[in-house]
């Protein structure tokens, strides 16, 4: 009978912690679920989504800045946050600490499919394939000195195959 208490004991405790491990993977799992999602939804965002988004972002620039992020551009000396709502995010962020400034490369990507010239695509005597190949460029690019557009280049796209 003295070995009972602690048993039952024993037994609560081992239901308790298997509900707790439950409840941290429900809760890792659902964090993990909507961090993707808004990965997913914010990553193909339109300009105009963003700036619906983050209205706070928006107003606080100037109403020249406000034009040029409004049409999808930027201006040497623009901040950050109004590249990123005028480009969104980037695929690439290269940092670069020289000195005092912080500086930081933002590259965006370009996919595209060559032409087919009629057929399927073929890569050799064992692949021929109807899913087109997807090409990755760069398409623009801009870098960040202390927080403000030191320089930014749109890229051409390659020329044909």
């Amino acid at each position: 009978m003295l070995n009972q208490p602690p048993a039952f004991i024993d037994s609560v405790w081992r239901t308790y912690d298997r509900h707790r491990m439950q409840r941290r993977i429900l809760l890792l799992a659902l964090t993990f679920g909507i961090a993707a999602g808004t990965l997913i939804f914010t990553g193909c965002a339109t300009t105009e989504a963003r700036i619906s988004q983050h209205p706070e972002i928006y107003h606080r620039l100037s109403s020249r800045d406000q034009s040029l992020v409004s049409q999808g551009q930027i201006r040497l000396g623009m901040i950050t946050d109004a590249v990123w709502l005028a480009w969104g995010t980037p695929d690439q962020k290269i940092p670069a600490n020289v000195g005092d400034s912080h500086d930081e490369t933002w590259v965006y990507l370009r996919y595209e499919t060559p032409p087919s010239y009629g057929g399927p695509y073929y890569y050799g005597p064992f692949d021929s394939s109807y899913i087109p190949p997807k090409f990755v460029y760069p398409s623009r690019g801009v870098t960040f000195s202390n927080g403000r557009v030191v320089f930014y280049r749109y890229l051409p796209s390659p020329p044909p195959l």
